[in-house]
């Protein structure tokens, strides 16, 4: 026996091809919202990920969000004087919301934290993350600067901003970029107390600081948060340095698509 809601279903058979297109639909139709996350480890030496990464059928729309590797920390590097430090920035950030289809395919890559362990007065810059395909082009975020060890007693330096991106840098909508973190003052040869902080990739967050308090030396920490300027190594008093530096923390990439 019929019911009335036999009467309301539809099946495929009925419906013609071709005569229900996405022009015809209301923008509310089909919305299913999914997000799916692109990256590597975490610690000293993290790979990143990199993949093709094919859109579901039915997919009309894809907003990417990536960031950029950390930079890695600075070195204590010189045994004969103290230092003032800056600690390592985060990974830029860059946003790209795009027209897409079903088994469109895209390159992801996510970038990892290669092994810059540094001795030196500069860290490393954090790996670039990007992604490639159907109307993207030139679309990455780049990595963080490695952090900074500055031997003068004298001169103290201050934070630098590379914090202003256009709309349409690095083939993005919307970019964020990060600064390195402020440098701690300037010390005479017993410098027992020093301070300072790597700077978080934008809208990930976290804090994180480092100091050291008359214990002559000590390396970077090796994990720290996605995207974040690595810890450096410092000294507090003369003739004892070699402080190791850490990598900077993985780049990631967030895709949300209906």
């Amino acid at each position: 026996m019929a019911t009335y809601a036999s009467y309301k279903t539809l099946k495929a058979d009925q419906i013609p091809n071709n005569t229900v297109t996405n022009a015809k639909l209301d923008p509310n139709a089909r919305r299913c919202f999914c997000t799916k996350w692109f990256h590597g480890g975490v610690g000293a030496c993290a790979c990143g990920c990199c993949c093709l990464f094919t859109m579901p059928t039915g997919v009309r729309k894809a907003y990417w969000e990536i960031w950029g590797a950390g930079g890695s920390g600075h070195g204590a590097c010189s045994c004969n004087r103290c230092h003032h430090y800056a600690g390592a920035g985060g990974g830029y950030f860059n946003a790209k919301m795009i027209n897409t289809n079903g088994n469109c395919q895209y390159t992801v890559c996510a970038g990892g934290n290669y092994p810059c362990y540094n001795r030196e007065c500069c860290g490393c810059q954090g790996c670039t993350t990007y992604v490639n395909g159907f109307n993207l082009s030139n679309f990455c975020a780049i990595g963080g600067h490695g952090g900074q060890a500055e031997t003068s007693w004298a001169n103290p330096c201050f934070s630098y901003y590379t914090c202003c991106l256009a709309p349409g840098n690095n083939g993005g909508d919307f970019g964020m970029g990060n600064h390195i973190g402020a440098w701690s003052g300037p010390f005479n040869c017993h410098c027992h107390l020093i301070f300072t902080a790597p700077t978080p990739a934008p809208f990930i967050g976290a804090s994180q600081g480092q100091e050291i308090n008359v214990c002559w030396i000590r390396c970077g920490c090796w994990t720290v948060p996605y995207g974040m300027g690595g810890q450096g190594g410092m000294t507090s008093y003369c003739e004892n340095c070699c402080g190791q530096g850490g990598t900077g923390g993985a780049g990631a990439i967030k895709l949300t698509y209906q």
